[in-house]
């Protein structure tokens, strides 16, 4: 198996290799006759050969990874941090790049060290679905994650105005790919979800679009995130767009004020409805209870009744007298009357057995 990265290279003896030099110097010394002059020409190829030798020596800080090159050929990359050394040029290339460091590339506008920002239009300006005109500015954020595949498998002519050396593809690459990203999104969106409602979604299908484009160059470079930043129309047709802007910004304002009424008065009156049916439901139990022991008490009597029917007749006639007497005025009796004639406080005459009817 071979470890990770591509096969290991073989081991290098320095030994073996000092020994040829050492033969074949001494056969050239030989030609020229030994003596000081053979062993002064030695001394300095061997001091020569040392330096450049030296020269192979470099360092791997935190972050930072190293490729390797051997007459040209891309080999194993070094991750550890520290000292190491590789067969110098031109025999060997080495390239150290901080791959966990997050860059940025501007698209639409170019922003400097003192905060000013300038437009650049043919790359903002786009097409929206709904068939309009917007001005949209974006900020890729990215980081290496194949350092090899960064630096061999694009051949990028660079971009000066963000630094960016031939050969790189965060150059004109990473930019073009960007541009032709947000147009497809942006062309299959509404202006309305570019500008308000669906910023975010927006910027996580460009993402994706643009990780795939970049995927497929084989660039070594991961998109970490897509924002977007100044998006408007424009500045021709701004203040039209802004009086829409603020009509749907009112709309939707009055709407979510509907909303809130709506979750109040909702509420409240499901509330007012579910008392008034506990209330009626109550009632009609008190009704029930109160009928069915009015029935209960009538039942009960019935039948004390047909036990003892002049008993019950006069208890009933007694309990009705009760009931009745306390509130009479005046009594008129006849002695050879069969009833009483009551005088109510009304003033009315209420005619009442004397004694319970047979």
């Amino acid at each position: 198996m071979h470890p990770p990265g591509g096969p290991r290279q073989p081991e290098m003896d320095f030994d073996q290799i000092t020994s040829r030099l050492r033969d074949g110097l001494g056969k050239f010394t030989g030609r020229l006759g030994g003596g000081g002059v053979g062993f002064l020409i030695i001394a300095v190829i061997g001091v020569a050969v040392a330096i450049w030798l030296a020269t192979g020596i470099f360092q791997v800080g935190p972050g930072e990874q190293a490729a390797r090159r051997l007459f040209g050929e891309k080999q194993d990359l070094i991750t550890t941090p520290g000292l190491q050394w590789w067969w110098p040029g031109p025999v060997g290339q080495t390239n150290t790049e901080v791959v966990t460091q997050t860059r940025r590339m501007e698209l639409g506008f170019i922003s400097n060290e003192a905060g000013s920002v300038a437009a650049r239009g043919e790359e903002a300006l786009m097409i929206s679905g709904d068939l309009n005109i917007v001005d949209v500015q974006m900020v890729v954020q990215y980081n290496i994650k194949d350092l090899n595949a960064f630096l061999f498998n694009v051949d990028d002519p660079g971009e000066e105005t963000r630094a960016i050396a031939a050969g790189r593809p965060d150059g004109r690459t990473l930019k073009d790919a960007a541009e032709a990203a947000l147009r497809l999104v942006v062309g299959q969106s509404s202006i309305d979800d570019i500008l308000v409602r669906n910023r975010e979604q927006v910027e996580v299908r460009t993402r994706d679009e643009l990780q795939n484009i970049m995927d497929t160059y084989e660039s070594g470079i991961d998109v970490i995130s897509v924002q977007l930043q100044d998006v408007k129309a424009p500045e021709e047709v701004r203040d039209a767009f802004d009086d829409v802007l603020r009509a749907r910004q009112e709309r939707d304002t009055r709407i979510n004020q509907a909303r809130a009424f709506e979750a109040d008065i909702i509420p409240r009156a499901e509330g007012d409805a579910e008392r008034i049916k506990q209330g009626a439901e109550a009632f009609k139990q008190a009704r029930i209870a109160r009928a069915e022991g009015e029935a209960d008490r009538f039942t009960s009597i019935l039948q004390e009744y047909r036990k003892s029917k002049e008993v019950t007749r006069q208890r009933l006639y007694l309990e009705a007298m009760e009931e009745v007497l306390p509130g009479i005025t005046k009594i008129i009796l006849s002695p050879d009357a069969q009833s009483v004639l009551i005088l109510g406080g009304d003033g009315s005459l209420t005619p009442i057995p004397i004694g319970p009817t047979p």
